[in-house]
């Protein structure tokens, strides 16, 4: 497969008058909509596509030529869009075309779920309005289930803190060789400017649905990002910043600020937002709090990503909601769960279902159980699986008397990188028994600003954790090659984000081979 070419054309400026009718020859076939209907570019958040599917994907947009007002700069009335698929990046070859309405009560935002693609292939798309044309995106289908493909190559990111720090790291993902990147969550950050600011963004913390959709706008105007949506089909989730930090359910962070009409209010803002902003199929629309984002993705035989909320679902933290001794009992509530129970039988049943290769689980934080307290006592992070320890184990235990084949947890959220061997009890990862899974942690993209190194810290977490491989606390991205054999994993790092311009490396790689739970460093 050749390298990704350019795909953010150089933006048509919106014409006005007698010269707006001199374009129309200019554009394609079928796109005489009034030129008066919109004041200024309105693509200025770029493209996406995602859900990719064996016949199809959702294409997305949104129109706002001026992204930070309250309205994006678009009058409330619904905007005829036209889109185009091509087998080619010069649009000599459309295989599918439409119109679709971008409504004020969504933003302007337009989904578009594509069916009867072939499979196994790379299309083009475009959106056109006024007399205005989007950058080109591209995107792939997958192979049918029946199929063995030679092999999955993709990235997968999270925690993108806009004004903490460039997104350098999406610049050099998208000159990557990639059929997907995979989005963990925190693509946004709710609050107001960091005091660490490099690139403030002038906002106080989101609350209502403008507020929301004003953050997700400053975000996508970031051509890096931009240029990463449209070199590839993306799976999303989210985490806690798309709406709140170290949310549960309907249970804020800071509950005793807040009532629960308010924050349900606000949660429903957040998932308006969300879906408006990413390229999520139809039928994930929200219905007031709620939006389902728990879907499976299959790569032909070769992979099935099961992706999963750990935020909407979660009853509350134990204790303070940050760190406590393992051994307290309430880690080991039985009715304290991070799926909930509809979630945790849609997972059993998928896994149970599964014929592929690979068994991925795409969610948010970490799942090994990790002791931060290099004393003889153990202290956890009760925001993650291991405050939710019943049902850590629980799911572990599945993983292992299912013998579900080849399973491989996908996490972001903590800002630093990890390799680790996923063990049901993790005093025994010392031992000569076998891991029931591995679990790769990717790094933010921005969050955080500026990474460091920490041998000191490096020595003595490892020598407490030994199921975990390795750790690093740069910036950058996870770049993943799976094959029916073996699975690949390159830690891509970035040494600063504080300014643009940063080169990339690979700071460590490991390989997993099939049916052996083992990590091996290369």
């Amino acid at each position: 497969m050749s390298r990704v070419p350019s795909l953010l054309l150089p933006r048509r400026t919106f014409l006005r008058g007698g010269a707006a009718v001199a374009a129309a020859s200019l554009l394609p076939r079928g796109l005489r909509f009034a030129p008066d209907r919109i004041d200024g570019y309105p693509f200025t958040l770029g493209v996406a596509s995602g859900d990719p599917a064996a016949d199809g994907a959702v294409i997305w947009t949104r129109l706002a030529p001026r992204p930070l007002a309250d309205d994006g700069g678009m009058l409330p009335v619904p905007v005829p869009v036209r889109w185009e698929v091509a087998a080619d990046e010069g649009f000599r070859t459309i295989v599918a075309e439409g119109e679709a309405p971008a409504r004020p009560e969504a933003a302007h935002a337009v989904h578009v779920e594509l069916r009867g693609l072939a499979p196994d292939r790379w299309y083009w798309y475009r959106f056109m309005t006024a007399d205005a044309v989007s950058p080109l995106g591209r995107l792939r289908t997958w192979p049918l289930s029946e199929a063995m493909p030679d092999q999955l190559r993709f990235a997968f990111v999270s925690c993108q803190k806009y004004e903490i720090g460039y997104y350098t790291a999406f610049e050099h993902l998208t000159a990557e060789d990639l059929d997907l990147v995979v989005h963990l969550g925190d693509y946004i950050y709710e609050k107001g400017d960091d005091k660490r600011a490099v690139r403030p963004h002038g906002m106080t913390t989101a609350i209502t649905l403008a507020d929301y959709r004003r953050r997700y706008a400053l975000y996508k105007t970031d051509p890096a990002l931009q240029a990463a949506h449209a070199m590839a089909p993306w799976l999303v989730t989210w985490d806690d910043h798309e709406f709140s930090n170290d949310y549960a359910d309907l249970v804020s962070e800071h509950p005793e600020r807040t009532t629960t009409e308010a924050f349900r209010a606000r949660r429903a803002a957040a998932y308006q937002a969300y879906y408006e902003h990413m390229p999520l199929r139809p039928a994930a629309r929200p219905r007031g709090e709620h939006l389902r984002l728990h879907r499976r993705s299959e790569f032909g035989g070769l992979a099935q990503f099961h992706i999963l909320d750990t935020r909407q679902y979660r009853t509350d933290q134990p204790g303070n909601g940050d760190e406590m001794p393992g051994d307290d009992p309430r880690v080991m509530d039985p009715a304290a769960t991070m799926l909930g129970m509809e979630q945790r039988q849609w997972l059993w049943e998928g896994l149970a279902e599964s014929s592929a290769r690979w068994n991925v689980l795409a969610q948010q934080v970490m799942m090994t159980r990790v002791d931060l307290d290099p004393s003889e006592g153990e202290l956890v992070d009760v925001d993650k699986w291991a405050g939710y320890e019943f049902e850590r184990r629980l799911l572990l235990r599945h993983l292992r008397d299912s013998h579900v084949r080849n399973p491989v947890v996908l996490t972001g959220d903590v800002h630093s990188n990890w390799a680790n061997e996923l063990w049901v009890d993790f005093d025994g990862a010392a031992s000569d028994d076998q891991p029931v899974a591995i679990e790769w942690v990717g790094t933010s993209i921005s969050s955080r600003g500026d990474g460091e190194d920490r041998p000191d810290y490096l020595d003595t977490l490892m020598a407490e954790n030994p199921a975990v491989k390795y750790h690093n606390r740069e910036r950058g991205y996870v770049r993943c090659k799976v094959t029916a054999d073996q699975w690949r994993t390159d830690f891509r790092t970035v040494p600063y984000v504080s300014r643009p311009g940063a080169p990339v490396r690979t700071r460590a790689s490991f390989v997993v081979e099939s049916d052996q739970p083992r990590l091996i460093r290369v």
